[in-house]
């Protein structure tokens, strides 16, 4: 049963930014609620008041709504009309398809002067003989009843046949209030048969209609029988529950029933136990869900993004390292976060849902490190791989000699092979300018790093000229 709380009240006063002190238009509509509260305290500027469509009993605590001009209060279990004498400004009042059966009750409008439209259509005073003269005598402010016009003419003929009216609709208001004291004691007899009936299916045996006084012999029946317990079964017991389930409804919506409000109430609760028993069924369902499978049987790690969370996987081949950035919610607390890097794969829980990632090579679990943006909210992982030492951005040299090979190739192979002619340096006295022009052009530049190392002999690309001067 739905009740009237400052939470629903926001959820429908969108249009006014969610205030409500300052609400002038409310609609609570089919929202099965069954009393008048809080809304003379809460919105005082009201003009306009949706209620229809709910299981509203009695009109109450609206007296302190000044300015409410419309009230609808159509299809609920009103019986009489009342409490109305405070909205001064009540210009229109639906009361369609209710149950008022005192139609002397609307002398209480006489005091709502600025009163022009009145609805009582569907209610059992309107199939009073005399109702609409009754009605239009009584208050002679209405303009428009049951969206008729009342012209002048009918109100004076109404005028003269007052008297005789009046005797006549208090007769028949009588004889339908004996009926419904009747009504309503047949209603209460009928509540306390069902809920003596719930007692007694509450006490009944267990579901095989034995009673269990022996709890290990209880316990040892049932472990007998559960290898035969399989889901198969538990989805033929779902099926014979939901099958006694449509036979009780069907003889609930075939059984003849007056219409009254105690008939509307228990026709409510029906339907509110049958939706109670489809949640609890569907929970079932949700709780058989198996859980997600992460890793194969073969050992192979699957690629799952249950969170569906953003990421991007970077390669960093000068820190020969591999980066995992995981867009994780920036205003989630990083309690809720947890991370879990294996040689083959990297995952990360997210409040309890799974991100796994597989790895193309392996890494180190051990030299890995997690850190969380605190602007962005982002997860970084870094996770170095296997097989090399990392120092800084440079690789150790294995051994000096390799160096300085390489650097020796380096050289050569940016000079360029200068072509020499053999000649007699007997008649050559003087020596060759241009070969050490050339040689000074081409000379590497000095490494601090690197030992210097004096070329042999023995080496074949090791030409020694002794007119050269030694290089500084």
């Amino acid at each position: 049963m739905g009740r009237i709380t400052e939470d629903l009240i926001r959820r429908n006063a969108e249009h006014n930014d969610c205030v409500i002190f300052s609400l002038e238009e409310l609609s609570l509509h089919q929202q099965e609620i069954e009393r008048l509260e809080h809304i003379d305290k809460w919105c005082r500027d009201l003009k306009i008041l949706y209620l229809q469509n709910n299981l509203i009993g009695k009109i109450e605590n609206v007296s302190k709504l000044k300015k409410l001009e419309y009230l609808n209060l159509a299809l609920n279990n009103i019986e009489r009309i009342e409490n109305l004498e405070g909205c001064e400004w009540l210009t229109k009042l639906d009361l369609t398809v209710n149950f008022i059966g005192e139609l002397s009750s609307v002398k209480t409008l006489t005091h709502n002067i600025h009163l022009k439209e009145l609805f009582l259509m569907g209610n059992p005073c309107a199939d009073f003989e005399g109702y609409r003269q009754f009605v239009v005598v009584t208050l002679q402010q209405l303009k428009w009843l049951d969206g008729k016009e009342i012209e002048r003419s009918e109100r004076i003929q109404a005028l003269q046949n007052y008297a005789a009216v009046e005797q006549q609709v208090r007769e028949q208001e009588k004889a339908y209030c004996l009926r419904r004291a009747k009504e309503k004691e047949e209603a209460q007899r009928k509540l306390e048969e069902e809920n003596k009936s719930e007692d007694k299916k509450k006490s009944s045996p267990g579901f095989d209609g034995r009673w269990y006084t022996d709890i290990h012999t209880a316990c040892s029946s049932a472990m007998e029988n559960q290898d035969h317990l399989q889901v198969p079964e538990t989805q033929e017991q779902h099926n014979t529950k939901t099958s006694d389930e449509i036979e009780d409804d069907l003889a609930f919506w075939n059984k003849p029933s007056l219409f009254t409000p105690e008939s509307r109430l228990e026709t409510l609760r029906h339907v509110e136990k049958q939706r109670k028993a489809q949640d609890k069924l569907s929970e079932k369902k949700k709780n058989v869900k198996p859980p997600r499978k992460l890793i194969t049987e073969d050992g192979k790690a699957l690629n799952v993004n249950e969170a569906k969370l953003d990421f991007s996987l970077k390669d960093d081949e000068k820190r020969n390292q591999i980066i995992l950035d995981l867009a994780v919610y920036r205003y989630m607390d990083t309690s809720l976060i947890e991370v879990d890097v294996q040689p083959t794969y990297v995952r990360v829980m997210v409040k309890g849902k799974p991100f796994q990632l597989a790895l193309s090579t392996e890494v180190q679990p051990d030299s890995s490190s997690a850190k969380r943006s605190q602007t962005t909210g982002h997860l970084l992982i870094c996770m170095p791989k296997v097989g090399e030492i990392i120092t800084g951005c440079q690789r150790t040299p294995m051994t000096v000699k390799t160096t300085s090979d390489s650097n020796k190739k380096q050289t050569n192979s940016s000079r360029p092979r200068i072509e020499r002619l053999e000649v007699d340096p007997s008649k050559h006295s003087c020596p060759d300018v241009s070969t050490i022009v050339q040689e000074k052009r081409h000379k590497p530049k000095k490494m601090e790093s690197q030992p210097q190392v004096e070329p042999s002999e023995e080496d074949p690309d090791f030409d020694d000229n002794p007119e050269v001067p030694p290089l500084i």
